[in-house]
């Protein structure tokens, strides 16, 4: 099942996408309605019962004004060089356990969005697809996580200002400006996607390919991210995890690629559709620091 949020007439609605129509959640409306129905415990068949037998229709999915599917989570935990080539073009040896680092919840922004940077904030923008978790229920040390505590998937494009991440001793600030964590375009459940280690996933820059990989060349994989987040911190339903990247990000080419005004990205994961957004800068007052 593919669910989305949608905007009607100003008003989001938590929708399921079925043969390229936008399906009406009944009661899913407000400020976050998937993340609501989470946190209620609902499940895949509840989400499919409430649809009922003539769900309201709101139209072709190329039609809809698609929102983040998940707007405010409580937390976005990500993964540093989780991709064995992606630590060789960084010139780091692969990780003997996980790297993680957060992103703020602030940063999150839907398929489509224009992501902006204030001019003279960041000339070194670059882009990162990641396979993202979307947690179910609560797990952790009490009743560690594993696959079954999955709601379901998203893609995640890790934008990241290099010029920030390299003079600073860490990284959540450089990952997460305004809109540097575009989300969606749907949330695909656990069921359709089973095995999350088999999953083509790239990026293209203006139509060309500068990442390219599959989730299976992950050197942590999504159960084992799990267990070891789990074994120290409480995941809630709507909680995130980006699973890290593939080779090919900008910052490590010769030359460097970086996002420049205008510049569109699509990020895309087999099964779980692609999230397109555009590049800005210096649509916004810039704060004046760096």
């Amino acid at each position: 099942m593919k669910l989305c949020v949608v905007d009607v007439d100003g008003v989001a609605h938590g929708a399921v996408v079925r043969d390229g129509r936008v399906l009406a959640i009944p009661g899913a409306t407000g400020d976050d309605p998937l993340l609501a129905l989470l946190a209620e415990g609902v499940t895949v068949a509840e989400v499919a019962r409430r649809l009922g037998d003539a769900p309201t229709d709101l139209g072709d999915v190329a039609d809809a004004a698609l929102l983040t599917p998940l707007r405010r989570p409580s937390k976005i935990i990500a993964v540093g060089l989780n991709y064995r080539e992606h630590s060789a073009e960084f010139g780091q040896a692969v990780p003997e356990r996980p790297i993680l680092f957060m992103k703020y919840p602030s940063s999150v922004t839907g398929p489509g969005a224009e992501i902006t940077v204030p001019d003279g904030l960041s000339t070194q923008v670059d882009f990162e697809v990641e396979l993202t978790v979307v947690v179910g229920r609560a797990c952790g040390p009490a009743s560690p996580g594993g696959l079954d505590d999955i709601f379901g998937y998203t893609i995640a494009n890790d934008v990241t200002a290099r010029d920030i991440q390299e003079v600073e001793a860490q990284w959540s600030r450089s990952k997460s400006f305004d809109g540097f964590c575009p989300l969606g375009p749907v949330l695909t459940t656990a069921d359709e996607v089973g095995d999350p280690q088999t999953l083509d996933i790239s990026l293209r820059l203006n139509d060309e390919v500068m990442q390219q990989g599959n989730t299976a060349e992950m050197v942590f994989s999504v159960e084992y991210l799990m267990r070891w987040i789990t074994a120290t911190s409480t995941l809630e339903p709507g909680d995130l995890i980006l699973t890290g990247t593939p080779s090919g990000v900008g910052f490590k080419r010769t030359p460097p690629v970086y996002l420049g005004d205008g510049d569109e990205m699509a990020a895309a994961i087999g099964g779980l559709g692609v999230l397109r957004n555009t590049m800005r800068f210096g649509a916004l007052a810039s704060a004046g620091v760096r």
